[in-house]
């Protein structure tokens, strides 16, 4: 859910305004009005220092190898990194060039410059030459001065002698010099390129210090913006300043603003404010507060989208996934994140989440790495008519539970939205989206109902036929009460068409769930195929060390992919057939208090 927010209007008398800020900074509760971007050089140049910092850290962390004790010379850290860095790029590049050097003058070996010049100041000129094999006339050799280099990849090098070009075919570029020197230019490099690895790894043991750095950096940063967003007032005698604070801090605020003597206004904050977001929910609902982050925050009097995402994302990841034995992994990574890994410790529980559904999923999927369960002997009955299989109406079990996930989800996003948009801006500018929540979660209630057997023919019949009338009258005739009627049905047609188009497009997408938990699958039972058959080998030991390594690499790629297309295609269905159903905008701004 979204929280309440208060908002603040303070009046700061001359000289007040930074130790304020400072107690602000420190309370870290109040959500200064502020610019996000620089607004003069200072701020500008601080912005520069911290991503200039950022660029380091980056660079570093692309360096192989572990953060070592080496000796590190005397001078500012960042200035040693960013120096070595750009020194390690260009020996790099200069490292390319080489090799692409050496490859160009291998074929043609060692040669002394100095004599060919000495042949050329004596009348007889050496030109290089290259052609493909059947372009070469072996005659050649015969009618002109030529000696044959190389012949390979079906080209053939040669090189003439003489006052004149008679040989039919171009030159090429005499080399720079031969590949013995580019050799020893390669090795040069190749040890600078070890020394400067060699410092930035020892730099990287300072990396911490560099973030710190940022840190601070972006902290002063944002006290400056919050200060020059201060409004003076009275001749530049006053100043005043908005922010916001959540709801439940607002006694801690004025307590604050009391005991500094500020003088405020404080009121409950409304859409016209524009308040920033600060979402409240519980344990499980806050591990998914991150994927809305990544689509945008809600508008003030929007629906937090992130309860109803958390379920359905962790359902369309396991049903992805497919895999009981590839949730157990994910629950063992997620408790490493949490307990060896502490800048990637808070997506722990997420993992561990995603884990437990990918275990619980694939038991009903009846897949473990790969096996089949129901095929599995040591699998008891019990548990195998939990599992999902046969067909349905001629169709894969597996495949109509994905569609009618999907059917349920875009149902239930069009209730959302029907309940917002009356919450948001009142039931007669609401009665067209009524209309279709009416008739499409409506029809397919009657439906089920009807293939159930709950409700007879001629119910359905006068159930439907009412249904219609009713929902057809709010999305022709009263989608907008201040319109013209016959305005109304142009705008219900157009409406029925991006409905009927869009929403066959929609449910259809959700057969990825299908889709990607079948090829996961079918991939893990195709390794373990391949490791049995190398169990086959005749020689004892090698086979059982193949049959491991066949699996290892088998399985850690097909785990890994199976997690990117699990990730990226509910992310899709949230963010794509949710968001746009239910009419979340997602336009807010996220609550960042001064701290």
């Amino acid at each position: 859910m979204i929280g309440k927010m208060l908002k603040y209007s303070l009046i700061l008398l001359p000289g007040e305004q930074d130790a304020f800020l400072e107690k602000v900074r420190a309370a870290g509760m109040f959500d200064i009005v502020r610019s996000d971007r620089p607004v003069d050089k200072h701020s500008q140049a601080l912005l520069e220092e911290s991503l200039r910092l950022k660029r380091i850290l980056d660079g570093l962390s692309r360096i192989k190898g572990e953060a070592s004790g080496e000796d590190i010379p005397a001078g500012d850290t960042a200035d040693l990194a960013e120096a070595a860095l750009a020194d390690l790029a260009a020996a790099n590049e200069s490292l390319k060039a080489v090799r692409k050097e050496i490859d160009a003058r291998t074929v043609w070996g060692s040669f002394d410059r100095e004599r060919l010049q000495q042949l050329e100041d004596a009348g007889c000129r050496t030109a290089f030459h290259v052609v493909d094999a059947k372009e070469f006339d072996p005659a050649w050799a015969e009618a002109y001065p030529l000696e044959v280099i190389a012949e390979k990849d079906k080209r053939v090098w040669f090189v003439t002698f003489g006052t004149e070009r008679n040989v039919p075919c171009p030159e090429i570029p005499v080399p720079d010099g031969d590949v013995t020197e580019a050799r020893e230019a390669q090795v040069q490099l190749e040890e600078k390129a070890e020394r400067l690895t060699a410092l930035l790894n020892a730099l990287k043991g300072r990396s911490a210090e560099l973030e710190q750095r940022r840190a601070a950096l972006l902290s002063d940063l944002d006290l400056y913006l919050a200060g020059k967003a201060t409004v003076p007032v009275a001749e530049n005698h006053l100043s005043t300043v908005v922010g916001y604070v959540p709801e439940e801090d607002g006694a801690r605020m004025d307590a604050l603003l009391d005991e500094a003597g500020v003088f405020f206004i404080r009121e409950a904050a409304t859409l016209a404010d524009n308040p920033p977001i600060k979402l409240k929910n519980n344990w499980f609902a806050r591990q998914f507060e991150v994927l809305t982050d990544m689509y945008g925050s809600p508008v003030y009097d929007e629906f937090d989208p992130t309860p109803i995402l958390g379920p359905f994302f962790l359902l369309f990841f396991a049903l992805c996934m497919g895999d009981a034995g590839y949730g157990l992994l994910l629950i063992a990574i997620g408790i490493l994140l949490r307990k060896k890994v502490p800048s990637m410790a808070s997506l722990g529980p997420l993992v561990v989440m995603l884990g437990i559904g990918t275990f619980l999923v694939g038991i009903v999927l009846h897949t473990f790495f790969g096996i089949n369960l129901l095929t599995a002997t040591w699998v008891p009955e019990w548990l195998k008519r939990c599992m999902i299989t046969g067909t349905v109406a001629g169709y894969d079990a597996q495949m109509v539970l994905a569609i009618g996930v999907g059917v349920f989800h875009i149902c239930l996003a069009l209730c959302v939205k029907a309940v917002c948009y009356t919450h948001r801006f009142g039931f007669a500018r609401s009665i067209s989206t009524w209309g279709w929540t009416l008739l499409i979660v409506g029809g397919i209630s009657i439906g089920g109902l009807a293939l159930l057997g709950v409700i007879d023919a001629p119910v359905v019949k006068w159930a439907l036929i009412g249904l219609g009338i009713v929902s057809g009258a709010g999305i022709y005739l009263l989608n907008d009460l201040h319109r013209n009627p016959l305005l109304n049905i142009g705008s219900g047609l157009w409406d029925t068409y991006n409905m009927a188009t869009g929403l066959l497009g929609d449910v259809l997408s959700y057969l990825r769930l299908y889709a990607l938990g079948l090829a996961g699958g079918m991939l893990g039972s195709t390794f373990n195929m391949l490791a049995g058959m190398l169990l086959g080998i005749p020689v004892p030991g090698v086979n059982w060390l193949l049959f491991a390594i066949i699996l290892l690499i088998g399985h850690t790629l097909n785990l890994a992919l199976s997690c990117l297309g699990a990730f990226v295609h509910p992310l899709r269905l949230t963010f794509v057939e949710y968001f746009k159903n239910s009419g979340f905008e997602g336009t807010g701004r996220a609550y960042r208090p001064l701290k």
